[in-house]
């Protein structure tokens, strides 16, 4: 094992949540390969690390406001900076922090590596890419400011714990998993699944994820259409699912769709390929990964009815056939996404730049 002393900025310490919750798993995998990890959180929940790793929250989860969590934050570093040297310090989704850590971090010579997976370009990331000494993320896509920093090294899906399991029973279950929010087009897989019922086929949807304040009045909407297109025992609003128990919908659904447009690798979308389940996304980031099964998987944004025509072909699609396809899809998620992957990859940066 490397002797690797890591200092992980993170936004939510969590393994219940349903956004965050991976981010404990991340953590786990490159503890195994690293000598300690201290991690400092924007928010911290249950947690559930590995014996080597130490959790210091900035306090959101307790109410601070900006102005407290700014004092914690410093006052939690530079104790840790005294105790201990670290190799790098890795700033998981934290442009914030790795603004805020840059002048003490580069004082002690420690580099930071930004993690990064998202089309937009704030003036926040533009002063963190400056900042730190390389950026990591998922896909050419998943950042858009050029940077002779970027490094593309794959998402990071537990592919031993998000696997297939024994068919699902039916009816045949269609699954969203996602934040309910605009940008994710929820309306279009309403839109579709209502021309769906009017073929008279036996379906069911779920769709399942968290709901920021900011967005109630788009769930109300999402709920008023599936009201009026009469799809009361069709579509069910889970609402929100610990990250520990999604693998569980994967496992009992038969199609995943996305319509995101957040133009960045979804993650969802390569854990539901994990559990080797057939995807339908319009995600443009997913056009490279998908080429090879462009007709079957890929539709343009905003068309219900392309989307439902490739529900319906999937939903006339054999159990074997569709079995095979899923196998596929998890190859390429073993391949090029796995959580494996991902910690070797990181670990090897990390080393390279050990003083």
């Amino acid at each position: 094992m490397p002797d690797l002393r890591l200092l992980w900025f993170n936004l939510a310490t969590d393994a219940d949540a349903s956004v965050q919750g991976f981010a404990t798993d991340w953590i786990n995998a490159l503890a195994a390969r690293c000598a300690a990890i201290d991690v400092v959180t924007m928010r911290a929940g249950r947690l559930a690390v590995a014996d080597n790793v130490r959790v210091f929250s900035v306090g959101k989860e307790k109410g601070y406001g900006e102005a407290r969590r700014a004092i914690e934050f410093y006052r939690i570093l530079t104790r840790l900076l005294r105790e201990r040297h670290y190799d790098a310090c890795f700033a998981h989704i934290q442009a914030l922090f790795a603004i805020m850590g840059a002048p003490l971090l580069k004082r002690d010579r420690i580099p930071i590596t930004l993690w990064y997976a998202h089309k937009a370009v704030t003036p926040r990331l533009w002063l963190a890419e400056k900042l730190v000494d390389q950026v990591v993320t998922a896909s050419p896509e998943s950042f858009r400011l050029r940077s002779h920093k970027t490094r593309i090294i794959g998402h990071g899906i537990d592919t031993a714990c998000f696997m297939p399991a024994p068919p699902a029973p039916e009816p045949f279950t269609i699954v969203s998993v996602s934040r309910i929010a605009p940008v994710k087009r929820l309306e279009t897989i309403i839109e579709a699944a209502s021309l769906l019922a009017q073929d008279g086929g036996e379906f069911r949807l779920r769709i399942i994820g968290n709901i920021n304040p900011q967005d109630t009045a788009y769930a109300q909407e999402l709920q008023q259409l599936a009201a009026a297109y009469h799809l009361a025992d069709q579509v069910t609003f889970v609402g929100e699912v610990p990250h520990s128990a999604i693998v569980q919908e994967y496992q009992q659904a038969h199609l995943m769709v996305n319509m995101s447009n957040t133009g960045a690798v979804d993650k969802a979308v390569l854990e539901a390929m994990a559990c080797g389940l057939p995807v339908i996304t319009a995600n443009e980031a997913f056009g490279p990964i998908l080429a090879d099964w462009r007709e079957q998987l890929l539709v343009p944004m905003d068309s219900p009815g392309e989307l439902a025509e490739k529900m319906r072909a999937m939903m006339a699609t054999d159990l074997q056939a569709r079995q095979a396809l899923g196998q596929e899809l998890r190859a390429v998620v073993v391949r090029d996404h796995s959580l494996d992957h991902l910690a070797d990859m990181l670990v090897d940066l990390f080393s390279r730049g050990k003083a």
